[in-house]
């Protein structure tokens, strides 16, 4: 099919260019060869009369047309995805789909267990794919490489659908053989302490960080990881502070030799919101999965 002459099946190799910006990986995307590949791009150049990609250095950079048309393309094509994927009705014990979650460590150790056992009871042939955060979440699911996005209701993208999921609190997590597990936990107590933080690969602060900064606090940071779930784990053994999720500390503290202790001073409560791409409200499996999780999240209990 063509469309002011342009061979639409063009489209699909002209996104996986512009977002890989690599033959080779789009060609491995596209599951053709590589001169397949360069073939395309050499039509798609000729056709708008521009280089889209262009070396720098030992990689290739998007040109000026080619940025103003890669969300454009993805939108074309995640509509006609979507449309061609729909289907009236969704069976989950018949379905044997694959579901791909954007999310962080914190919630595949909290919250995706409870979600994994009511989707086996229910559709035990439906598949997940659970893919890492990164810089810009909301971009992954603009494009629509995810079926749902499960962050923190501030790092929402205000242009699709959103709710809150579940909400949690931040608490101290010290080992239970160190000084800081006696006594009352001060404010004096706490900052004179070393502490273990979250520092995200994307290179942004962690959440609790934005917050503790908010307040004018300046903790003496003697460690840092970029899994929300190690925070607890490093300070067995010393007088170290992690400051972490209420419902990831709890369950830390089930089988490691952790206390949680409450923080000394006031810290806002923690949105975890679950959001979709605008064109997948309708889907009928998406729809299930959003069910699912809205389930496994009234499960999440601190003890």
């Amino acid at each position: 099919m063509r469309f002011n002459k342009l061979d639409l099946n063009l489209l699909v190799a002209l996104d996986a260019l512009l977002s890989t910006k690599n033959v080779s990986r789009a060609a491995e995307r596209l599951h053709i060869t590589q001169s397949a590949t360069s073939n395309a791009l050499a039509r798609l150049r000729e056709h708008f009369d521009d280089d889209l990609l262009v070396p720098l250095g030992r990689q290739m950079e998007l040109t000026a047309r080619a940025h103003e048309m890669a969300d454009a393309v993805r939108d074309i094509l995640v509509r006609i995805e979507t449309t061609v994927e729909a289907r009236p009705v969704f069976v989950p014990a018949e379905s044997e789909r694959l579901f791909r979650l954007l999310i962080s460590d914190y919630t595949l150790m909290t919250l995706i267990p409870k979600l994994i056992a009511r989707a086996f009871a229910e559709a035990p042939g439906v598949r997940f794919e659970f893919v890492p955060q990164v810089a810009h979440p909301q971009k992954i699911l603009e494009r629509g490489e995810t079926d749902v996005l499960i962050v923190p209701q501030e790092y929402c993208s205000t242009e699709h659908p959103s709710e809150i999921l579940f909400q949690d609190s931040y608490c101290a997590v010290v080992w239970k053989e160190s000084e800081l597990a006696r006594g009352v936990l001060t404010a004096q107590r706490y900052l004179a302490a070393g502490h273990v933080v979250i520092q995200p690969r994307d290179g942004k602060p962690a959440l609790d960080d934005w917050f503790v900064q908010q307040l004018g606090l300046v903790r003496h940071v003697e460690m840092s990881t970029f899994m929300f779930s190690s925070a607890a784990h490093l300070v067995v053994g010393t007088e170290r502070i992690a400051t972490t999720h209420r419902h990831l500390a709890s369950q830390v503290a089930l089988e490691h030799p952790v206390v949680m202790r409450e923080l000394p001073f006031q810290m806002p409560v923690i949105n975890q919101a679950l959001q979709w791409h605008t064109y997948r409200t309708a889907d009928p499996g998406v729809a299930w999965l959003r069910d699912l999780l809205r389930s496994a999240a009234k499960d999440l209990v601190v003890d």
